[in-house]
């Protein structure tokens, strides 16, 4: 009798307890994915295969220090409003959009070996996707939060993923 009542119970908090992969749809036949992107249609390893979480973090600080770099440079010539830490902000996110929209990297994820692609077409990121996805990062949240394939909330909204581009 006991045992009928924590068996339901233990299902329910095991679901939060696993972590968030628990609470993420299954593949088609139940199962859960083998290596980050194998649901995405993205090798295991090598060229366009997810992108690893120091990578990524130390991308976007070669991204911050160039950005800020440019900030003081552009704040020692022209006297612009809001100091370093607004113009770094402005000139990461301008840098941002048109490298990833360009390039399909910015100059941090590229130093990296990293670059940024649609996962539900072949196509070019584009300009509002690549702009979407920088406003969401301004949030600092989505990018924090990440799904079983190593996207952040970013990359899920925008329908892109950071992968490996060597």
């Amino acid at each position: 009798m006991q045992f009928r009542i924590l068996a339901p119970m233990r299902r329910m908090t095991g679901s939060w307890l696993s972590g968030p992969a628990a609470a993420l749809p299954k593949g088609e036949d139940g199962s859960v994915a083998k290596y980050r992107g194998e649901r995405l249609g993205l090798p295991e390893s090598g060229p366009r295969s997810v992108g690893g979480t120091g990578r990524k973090v130390t991308g976007l600080l070669i991204d911050w220090l160039l950005c800020y770099g440019v900030a003081m440079l552009l704040l020692a010539f022209f006297p612009l409003p809001g100091g370093p830490a607004t113009t770094g902000a402005v000139v990461w996110a301008v840098v941002s959009v048109v490298s990833v929209w360009l390039f399909a990297a910015t100059p941090g994820q590229t130093a990296m070996g990293l670059g940024v692609a649609r996962v539900d077409a072949e196509v070019p990121v584009g300009l509002p996707r690549a702009f979407f996805r920088v406003l969401l990062t301004f949030f600092i949240l989505p990018p924090l939060v990440m799904d079983e394939d190593g996207r952040g909330l970013h990359d899920r909204a925008t329908q892109t993923a950071v992968i490996c581009a060597r």
